[in-house]
């Protein structure tokens, strides 16, 4: 009898084992090493430090948070290249009302740039039927240039303790302000994706978007839907970078559309649309703040550091596949 099972018990196993896809699992497996091979190479330069620890979270909070807005838009199997551009034009909106006529003023106005832009990507991308990446690569031109145009390229001081407070720049009791910001937008954003109506649609549009059309579904709406909330999301990152630096520059947000993107794609979700993971894209986030925060302790300058991290989106590429 027991000779006989342990073959059968084998087997089982091994066909468990052959239908696991491994690349589901890929940002954990990953995370894990890389976590494992810093804290030993790094184990005498402080890596492991509380201190350092919470740096990580800070310093990929704002990413994460544009990255959660990007999980809906690639899901939806659209692209959206101006996020960066949007949190720098955000900041120094926010920045400039503040100054001009209080906090908020400031917070209305720098929600106002994302809703604004979103809303024309998203009228652009499903109304006249322009590829989003060929819209959103435009306005990361336009609205660069007028964060740049309207600030002279001069940064704007934020004096208003309660927004710099609220907005990254301060803490919770013990835990940092921009880590409550990041798990706020995390929860929701996974419960929104997968339990609710409109998550499920967005899936259904960018799998199969003939499909559901035909299954009542108004692919022309989520479409919007999606490129606006990524608006919206951008430009509250935009404030978390106002309120953690205390000032709005241009330069905020710049390059961060990679970053989110790569963390996007990392994390589970399909560059071909119909499949998304918030949880998985918080961390791909992390991994790449893991990883920055690695070469930075271990001393590799700037132009090095793009070079991985340009690295680490080919391989998110490499790994993305259609469902």
């Amino acid at each position: 009898m027991s000779t006989a099972t342990v073959p059968q018990n084998t087997s089982s196993t091994a066909a468990v084992l052959g239908r696991l896809d491994w690349r589901r699992y890929v940002i954990y497996i990953g995370f894990a090493v890389v976590f494992a091979f810093f804290a030993i190479l790094l184990r005498d330069d402080g890596f492991l430090s509380p201190n350092n620890l919470l740096n990580i979270f800070r310093q990929t909070a704002t990413i994460t948070v544009i990255a959660v807005g990007m999980t809906f838009v690639i899901a939806c199997a659209q692209i959206d290249l101006s996020v960066g551009s949007v949190a720098g034009l955000s900041s120094v909106c926010a920045a400039m009302a503040i100054t001009q006529y209080g906090l908020v003023a400031g917070v209305i106005a720098g929600l106002l740039v994302g809703l604004v832009i979103g809303s024309l990507n998203g009228a652009l991308v499903s109304l006249l039927g322009i590829p989003s990446f060929l819209v959103t690569l435009g306005m990361l031109g336009v609205a660069a240039g007028l964060a740049q145009w309207i600030t002279a390229s001069a940064p704007q001081p934020i004096l208003d303790d309660t927004f710099n407070l609220v907005f990254g720049g301060g803490n919770f009791g013990m835990v940092p302000g921009l880590l409550v910001w990041s798990v706020v937008f995390v929860v929701a954003g996974a419960v929104v994706l997968g339990k609710t109506r409109f998550g499920r649609q967005v899936l259904a549009t960018g799998g199969n978007r003939t499909a559901a059309q035909f299954t009542g579904v108004n692919t022309k709406r989520i479409t919007f839907t999606v490129m606006l909330l990524s608006g919206l999301v951008a430009s509250v990152a935009g404030m978390l970078y106002a309120g953690r630096l205390e000032s709005g520059r241009f330069q905020w947000g710049a390059g961060d559309e990679l970053s989110a993107i790569a963390a996007v794609i990392l994390g589970g979700t399909s560059l071909f649309g119909g499949a998304g993971s918030v949880v998985g894209t918080l961390m791909g986030a992390l991994l790449i703040g893991l990883i920055n925060n690695g070469l930075i302790l271990a001393g590799l300058d700037s132009s090095q550091q793009q070079v991985v991290r340009g690295a680490i989106i080919i391989l998110a590429v490499a790994l993305a596949r259609k469902k």
